[in-house]
């Protein structure tokens, strides 16, 4: 058999087109990670550079005394600073575990099997998705009012479960697994829940990461203010907001504490970056 070797198609450019679009994405690139490059410069200026008219983008004098100080005004706050750590961290990983099964799992169902509703289920889902955080956050208390769970961590978990953007990315991802595939399992005797975890979420690995990013980033980012007002149950963002609050002494800080917020985000995307893009790359892709 005579093997047909495959050409692939080079874009119709000049290496001077090539040039010109490296350095373009480049400057783009630079312009993106300023904002981030400052912050975490920020963190290290002295009260003089901070202040400093008109302002230096890079620290000359870099210092740890905004981390120090911070590790000082946490530790002598009404609440333990480990609290409000253990808040944030609990919330999180129980909030993205709980989205991603849930998730998964209704994506499963939607993608593979025909069922009455099933078109208008999706197309529901769908449309929560140009709702705003803030647009659903009044009938969210009264929901979580009625089931006794204001000043609770439930009040900031369970809602998690339903980000249906999750949903939305894991239902896309899913019906690129061919149904062959998913029949054959069932002629060998699988069950849906071994089809379930050892056929399907292994082929929509990088649909399951990138959900756990932004889910990770929105439970992270969350001060619960609205559901939350018991200083015990509090979050480490809104602790370090306080701190933020706390006037011209405190500006080294406050820049120090937006640091250590946004560290945790930016470390996880950095790690799956590469199955975040090959996600937004396919979700909209249909054979």
């Amino acid at each position: 058999m005579k093997l047909i070797k495959i050409k692939r198609r080079k874009p119709n450019r000049s290496r001077g087109g090539d040039l010109g679009v490296y350095i373009m994405l480049i400057l783009f690139g630079l312009f993106f990670v300023m904002p981030l490059v400052y912050a975490i410069s920020s963190a290290f200026k002295p009260l003089d550079e901070i202040y400093l008219y008109p302002p230096r983008f890079f620290v000359k004098n870099p210092t740890f005394n905004n981390f120090q100080d911070l590790l000082v005004v946490m530790s002598s706050s009404y609440v333990p600073f480990t609290r409000y750590v253990f808040n944030t961290v609990l919330t999180t990983l129980v909030g993205t575990l709980g989205h991603l099964l849930i998730g998964s799992m209704a994506a499963y169902v939607l993608a593979k099997y025909d069922f009455p509703l099933g078109k208008g289920i999706f197309n529901l889902i769908q449309s929560a998705l140009m709702f705003n955080a803030y647009v659903l956050m009044i009938p969210t208390y009264l929901v979580m009012s009625n089931l006794g769970w204001v000043d609770t961590y439930l009040a900031l978990i369970v809602p998690a479960f339903a980000l249906p953007m999750g949903l939305f990315l894991m239902k896309q991802f899913m019906e690129q697994i061919p149904d062959a595939l998913i029949e054959a399992a069932k002629i060998d005797g699988a069950k849906e829940g071994r089809i379930y975890l050892q056929i399907v979420m292994p082929n929509v690995k990088p649909a399951w990461l990138t959900v756990t990013i932004f889910s990770v980033q929105t439970l992270w980012n969350q001060k619960g203010q609205v559901y939350i007002y018991s200083e015990e149950y509090k979050m480490l963002p809104y602790a370090l907001q306080q701190i933020m609050s706390g006037g011209v002494a405190r500006a080294g800080v406050g820049s120090a504490a937006t640091m250590v917020v946004m560290m945790v985000p930016i470390v996880i995307f950095i790690a799956a970056q590469s199955n975040i893009l090959e996600t937004m790359a396919s979700s909209g892709i249909k054979d």
